[in-house]
Order: structure tokens, then C-alpha cells, then sequence
């Protein structure tokens, strides 16, 4: 039997026309770099683990090695890893953008996997006056969206969000958006890279060609009544151990942040393994079998049978919990501690 451990899952690193030569203060190591990087995946497929028995494996290999109870009760059967995690660096704006929802992807991309891609955004790092562009206005058309980007003022027709550090923002299926430059965006969405990209500023790439863009399809998948997704406020998690938000739990994902300044237990759930994304800070992991240093920029697999371990920051430590939902149970969770249904429905989407 393989014994639980967590293990690290080192990230892939992907240039991008609209990247960064640095990306401090995530990966204060990778500055001054011969080509802009605009992502960083912290759960791709062909990401390496650092330790445990997988050490060495590709992740998929290691996914599919797993014991069932690692991976849990509620998702032992999954057949594909079900969440990417990444790190956005924007030096420019990305393209304005939009991504479909499942059904439209099992039934017209197979070949890209089937899976649509529902997302949220966590600032992690902001300059003054960056912004995001998520959702249309109010009564914006079909027939005005695609004069505007024929015309080059498409940005006119979305609602623009001020970002600060801190902030979470929620992104479903069907909904245009575009990331402007100045952030570092944790992202967290369904495992897929399926994009339909609408407009792009005009850009070519290295070999001085325009990027394809998918106007036809994004028309089919774009949601025209009005805004979708936008800022989701943090639901505050009572806690002794650390500062605990829930920031968005839908379908797909749930996602909480922990800032912690002292020791913090980490307990288990049978049902259902936990990805930890570590933003700030450094520390150890420890359990009476194991212990291992973290530090920002990290992603770390926490088996669903693996015991209670602790967190122990040197100094302080911010960090992103993700995990698979039963949203259901999730709800009567926090019915049970007391929050009102107008506090769980900013949080618990769909």
C-alpha cells in the first residue's frame, strides 16, 4: 500500500506575446528572461512532481497511479484531473476573449477535449489603475458587439472592474472578458484551453503573423443579457488558527484563502483530495511521518487520506485551498455555522 504523502507539483512555464520578462514576486528567480512568459501552470498534465513516491512522474502519471483513496470518495472515478491551476503575468492585455460552456464543447470540440471552461480570477499583485474587462453592458447586441470589433472600440461596450490585491472575480462560461496589464491573476478554472478569441488589438506573433481569431463560434457561446460573473465579496470562515475566506464555489472548483500567522492544522476529507497554492510566505508541512518546506509560487497535492498535517509559517503565509465541491453539502455546511442564504448566495454559484 502507498502510503499518503504531499507532494509538490513543480510548474510549466509558457511564453506568450503579452508576457513578462520578470515574474517577481511569485518566482523572484525568473527575471531578466530572453522571452516574455505569460503563464504559469501549476497543475498541467506534464508537470513534474518533486517528491513522494511519484517523484520524477509527469502528473497525469501520477493521477492515474494514485490510489482511489487518494484522490478520494466522491472523485476516485474521475478519469482526467478536473482543475487547472495557473499564474498570469500580463505586460499588455490579453485578447478579448470568451470560452464555452460544457455542452457546447461536448457536442462541437471533441478533438479539444469536450470540456468547456468556467473560471475565477484572485489578484494576487496589482498596479495602480489595472483593470479587467468582464461581461458586456447592459443591452449590448449581437449585431453592435461585432460592429465594435470591427471597428476597434469593443472595449467600449464591457464593464470595467478596478482591481486591487485581494480581490476575486468570477468568470463562467459565455462570458467576453480580457485581463489588462499590471496584475499577477492566480487563475482557477475547469481543465480545459478551449478560447475564442475575438479580438486582439492587431498583434502578430514572432513570425509576424496575426493570431487566429474564432469571431463565428464566440458568437454562439456569448451570453447578450446582460453582465455575467463579475467581483464576488469573500464569505469570512470561522477559524482560531487563521484568517479564513471562502472566495468562490460553483460547479467546478471551490476556493478558499487562509492567511495564517501561526501553526495551522490542515485536516483531510475523505471525499475529496486538496490542491494548495501557496501566494506569500514559507514554512513547513509537517505530520509525525513527514515534513517539507514551501515557499511562494508553489502548488502542493494533499492526498483525500491523508491525516490531519500542519502548516507551519516562518513569520506569515497566504495561501489558496482549492478543492472539488459537493455544493450541496458545502450549503448545509455553512447553514450550520450559522450564515444566512443572502451571505451564501455571493459565494456559492449556480
Amino acid at each position: 500500500m502507498v502510503e499518503p504523502v504531499p507532494f509538490r507539483i513543480d510548474p510549466t512555464f509558457s511564453a506568450r506575446i503579452w508576457g513578462a520578462r520578470s515574474l517577481a514576486p511569485i518566482y523572484p528567480q525568473k527575471q531578466n528572461l530572453p522571452e516574455p512568459i505569460g503563464e504559469a501552470w501549476l497543475t498541467a498534465m506534464d508537470c513534474r512532481v518533486a517528491n513522494g513516491p511519484f517523484q520524477g512522474h509527469s502528473f497525469v502519471e501520477a493521477w492515474q497511479a494514485m490510489p482511489a483513496e487518494w484522490r478520494g470518495t466522491r472523485l476516485a472515478a474521475l478519469r482526467d484531473f478536473p482543475v487547472l491551476v495557473k499564474f498570469i503575468f500580463p505586460q499588455d492585455r490579453l485578447s478579448i476573449q470568451v470560452h464555452p460552456d460544457d455542452t457546447f464543447a461536448s457536442q462541437h470540440e471533441q478533438a479539444a477535449g469536450s470540456r468547456g471552461k468556467t473560471e475565477m480570477w484572485h489578484i494576487v499583485w496589482a498596479q495602480p489603475g489595472a483593470e479587467l474587462l468582464i461581461g458586456l453592458k447592459d443591452g449590448v447586441t449581437k449585431s453592435q458587439f461585432v460592429e465594435a470589433v470591427h471597428n476597434g472600440s469593443v472595449e467600449d461596450l464591457f464593464v470595467h472592474h478596478a482591481v486591487r490585491p485581494g480581490d476575486t472575480f468570477f468568470v463562467p462560461a459565455g462570458t467576453q472578458h480580457a485581463i489588462g496589464p499590471g496584475v499577477i491573476v492566480c487563475e482557477i478554472q475547469e481543465y480545459s484551453d478551449l478560447t475564442y478569441r475575438v479580438y486582439d488589438y492587431d498583434r502578430v506573433d514572432s513570425s509576424g503573423k496575426p493570431r487566429e481569431l474564432h469571431l463565428d463560434k464566440a458568437l454562439q457561446v456569448t451570453h447578450f443579457s446582460g453582465t455575467q460573473g463579475g467581483k464576488i465579496p469573500p464569505l469570512a470562515l470561522h477559524s482560531p488558527d487563521a484568517n479564513k475566506h471562502l472566495l468562490v464555489a460553483c460547479d467546478f472548483f471551490s476556493t478558499e484563502r487562509w492567511d495564517c500567522y501561526k501553526t495551522t492544522p490542515i485536516e483531510s476529507d475523505p471525499a475529496q483530495f486538496q490542491l494548495l497554492v501557496i501566494l506569500q510566505g514559507s514554512g513547513q508541512l509537517i505530520d509525525s511521518d513527514f515534513a517539507a518546506q514551501y515557499t511562494v509560487g508553489e502548488c502542493w497535492f494533499l492526498p483525500a487520506s491523508l491525516p490531519t498535517i500542519l502548516l507551519q509559517p516562518d513569520g506569515s503565509t497566504s495561501l489558496l485551498r482549492i478543492t472539488i465541491p459537493d455544493r450541496t453539502e458545502l450549503r448545509r455546511q455553512l447553514r450550520s455555522l450559522g450564515f444566512e442564504e443572502h451571505a451564501l448566495s455571493r459565494v456559492l454559484i449556480g
